[in-house]
């Protein structure tokens, strides 16, 4: 029972220190590009296709065409969501089918 209460509080120790080296590492703009990339491929709504995301220093430039507004803005939401994003410029452009 004793090593128990020793114990735990030191594994927690350890968990809040790795935890914070892991939050404290950079993000590189490729993961971060990647990551885009794959969220928005995976969303229903946007649907990936024709948008270009192009990171530089964690700035995110999304470019392409849509036919929804729904697209842009889910667009947008997805790529400023991602770790180690800065902000976002939305230069996507909306087109009928």
């Amino acid at each position: 029972m004793k090593l128990k209460r020793v114990l735990l509080p030191v594994v927690l120790f350890l968990t809040l220190i790795a935890t914070a080296f892991a939050a404290a590492k950079p993000v590189s703009d490729d993961f971060i590009s990647d990551t885009i990339r794959q969220k928005l491929a995976a969303d229903p709504v946007v649907k990936g296709g024709a948008i270009d995301v192009e990171v530089k220093d964690g700035t995110v430039t999304l470019r392409g065409k849509v036919e929804e507004m729904k697209q842009k803005n889910k667009a947008e939401k997805i790529a400023k969501k991602v770790d180690g994003v800065k902000s976002v410029a939305n230069e996507i452009q909306l087109v009928k089918p």
